[in-house]
This record gives C-alpha cells, sequence and structure tokens, in this order.
C-alpha cells in the first residue's frame, strides 16, 4: 500500500464531526469575512503562543510582508534573511520593496547561523528575519543580542513551526514579530490558505489590522494604502478545531521523530536531524543528509513511499532573484544541503507499522 509524503485527508475523518459543525455553523451565520470566527481564533491563538495580539491574514506570505511593511521597511532598505529557506521568507522582504541578505546555515540545525549575521549587518539594514525550519526553533539568544547592538527588528518566521518552544518559550514570542502560515500542510493547517502575525507590539498588531483590509478601519475610509489579505471565517473556523489538537498532534509527529532517530542511528551514509538541548521541536518536516540522496529517493519511490526535497533550489539561485547576480558557490553550504536533503514522510496519522516499513526500507538500500 501506498505511503504519502503526508495524509492531508487524515484530520478531517478524525475530526469530522467537529469540522462540520463548525462548518455548518459558519454557514448559518450568514457572515463570511472578519467576523466572530476570526475574532475568536486571533483570541485563541494569540494564548496558545502566549502572545499579546494575533491578526489572521490571508497566507503565511502575506503574515511575514506586512510585518515588514508594518515596520516602515522598504526602497533601501535591507533584511536579513537565511540563505537555507523557502523562498516565501526572501519574497516577503521584496514585496515590501526592501533587499534580502542571505547568511548561511548553521550545519547541525539547518537554521541560519548566528555567528555569521554580524558580517552581513550594514548601515541598511533594519531586520533580521530567522526561520524555524523543519519544525526546529533558531538560535533567538545571539540573534536578538545582534538586534540590540545595531537597533534592529527581529521578525520570526514560523511558518513550520507552530508550538514549537525555545528555552521554554513559544516561538512566536522570540522576536518583535512572528508571521504564521496555515497552509493545508503545516502542523496548524487549514482547508487552504491562511495565515496569521503574533506580536506583544501593539502598535504593529493595529498597523497590520489596518494594511490587511485596505487600509481602512471604517468601511469606504482608506487611511493608508493597504491590501486584501484577510483570514476568512470559514478558514478560523476550521483551524479552530485543529488547535485544539495541535499539541497532541505534534507530540504524535516526535514519537515518528524518535523512531526515526532510534532505528536509523547507525545507518551508515546518512546525516540525522540533531536537536539541541534548549530546543523542543514540533517536527514539521524530517530531513536527512545523504550524498546518495537520489538513490535514496528513487528506492523509497520503487517501494511506495513519498518523500520531498526542502529545497532543490535555493533562493539565491532562482530565477526570481537573477539580478541579485549571485552563482554557484556563493553560499555553498546552502548549496550542498540542496543536493543532500531528502524528507521522510511523518505527520501525526502516520502508523508504526508505516513508519517501521518506511524505517526497513532506507535500511535496505545498503548505503555506504
Amino acid at each position: 500500500m501506498y505511503i504519502p509524503f503526508l495524509d492531508v485527508k487524515a484530520p478531517y475523518l478524525e475530526l469530522k464531526f467537529e469540522f462540520d459543525a463548525a462548518y455548518r455553523r459558519v454557514m448559518e451565520s450568514g457572515w463570511y469575512v472578519l467576523g466572530q470566527e476570526v475574532e475568536a481564533f486571533e483570541t485563541e491563538f494569540a494564548a496558545y503562543c502566549e502572545a499579546g495580539k494575533c491578526i489572521g491574514v490571508a497566507n503565511g506570505l502575506d503574515a511575514l510582508h506586512l510585518i515588514v511593511r508594518g515596520y516602515g521597511i522598504g526602497a533601501g532598505d535591507e533584511v536579513i534573511v537565511p540563505a537555507n529557506t523557502y523562498i516565501a521568507t526572501w519574497l516577503a522582504v521584496s514585496h515590501a520593496g526592501a533587499r534580502p541578505i542571505p547568511v548561511e546555515p548553521d550545519e547541525v540545525t539547518f537554521n541560519i547561523n548566528p555567528s555569521r549575521i554580524e558580517a552581513a549587518i550594514t548601515e541598511r539594514t533594519k531586520a533580521i528575519m530567522a526561520v524555524h525550519l523543519y519544525g526546529q526553533p533558531a538560535d533567538m539568544d545571539p540573534i536578538n543580542a545582534l538586534a540590540k547592538k545595531y537597533g534592529l527588528k527581529v521578525i520570526e518566521d514560523c511558518a513550520q513551526a507552530h508550538g514549537a518552544r525555545y528555552k521554554g518559550r513559544r516561538v512566536g514570542t522570540l522576536g518583535d514579530a512572528a508571521g504564521f502560515s496555515f497552509y493545508p500542510g503545516k502542523n496548524l493547517g487549514a482547508f487552504g490558505d491562511g495565515g496569521a502575525v503574533v506580536s506583544n507590539d501593539s502598535d504593529l498588531a493595529e498597523s497590520i489590522d489596518l494594511l490587511r483590509n485596505y487600509g481602512s478601519r471604517i468601511k469606504y475610509h482608506n487611511e493608508v494604502v493597504g491590501f486584501n489579505s484577510r483570514l476568512d471565517e470559514l478558514q478560523a473556523a476550521l483551524i479552530r478545531v485543529k488547535l485544539t489538537k495541535l499539541d497532541d498532534w505534534n507530540q504524535r509527529r516526535r514519537q515518528v521523530a524518535s523512531n526515526y532517530l532510534h532505528e536509523l542511528f547507525a545507518q551508515s551514509g546518512l546525516i540525522l536531524p540533531r536537536v539541541p538541548e534548549w530546543a523542543d521541536p514540533v517536527w514539521h518536516l524530517f530531513v536527512i543528509r545523504t550524498a546518495q540522496r537520489d538513490i535514496i529517493q528513487q528506492s523509497l519511490t520503487t517501494a511506495g513511499i513519498g518523500t520531498m526535497i526542502h529545497y532543490p533550489i535555493p533562493p539565491h539561485l532562482q530565477s526570481a532573484y537573477v539580478e541579485l547576480n549571485y552563482q554557484n558557490g556563493d553560499f555553498p553550504l546552502t548549496e550542498r544541503m540542496a543536493q543532500e536533503v531528502l524528507s521522510l514522510p511523518i505527520g501525526p496519522h502516520l502508523g508504526n507499522l508505516e513508519c517501521l516499513r518506511i524505517i526497513k526500507s532506507i535500511q535496505n538500500v545498503g548505503l555506504i
């Protein structure tokens, strides 16, 4: 039987009664944009993140983009970003008119390497955008120390890290503001697109509340040039259902990751994820590294097991950023990771027998 990379239908089957009730509640309300469901979700998710404010927006990219805009960062400014990340991190900066300045990752965690950030700071730098990649928190204390030294904002990209903790604190509260994505494949996923900004900065929250709704507080009174980026009522209602299960589902992911780490520990030719003592990840992805990545992927495909590569082309080598004039070799560690990483199936609905089959399939490849 085929094992998909992620079963996105399984959450609905587990909570069908609750989802159907939420759907009916919204449909019968007659109110479908910026109503009670969005307000309730914003309150509940802010509390979950242990933050003061949450503003629901249309998607994760918009969440990051509106944070950058909300802090007045734009043309002529620079924002430090990870070289090793999904391109949305960079696009959020570009859409505001600023320039993303990439920094190589830490080889152990795959997250931005704090020791390399200072060399990338210039007089144009206005913020550092740290990504909690694969559900593992970035090392935020040294990042915040640099930000304080140079007067910079710290923006968290939490698209893959709903519920993760750093030294006991939830991600989303470790900088000035954070952007979340609720794309269906996320740990907390909608049944479509969705996103949110989380922050303790009430001024920023007010600014984003304005920007997301055409720059308007009162209908037909537009104070600034805003956007149409609103989390809709139906998605908010459905995410509220999933939020009640998020910690449980994250714990199931941890068990799958533990099985992988225990059973693949002695497998030659593999570099497994490592978790620093200060991190409590939520395992959005389980990413292995090997120079024989393509061999393993093909073997798993033949065995009926889905895998993915996160990410095959780094942002600095994408056609979208050709004007930045980066070349092969400019960020060698990021480029090497792109050639070696492979994401194994992981999710709260991956059964023990399926997990064992994946492990045995990898062990049968016989890497050296």
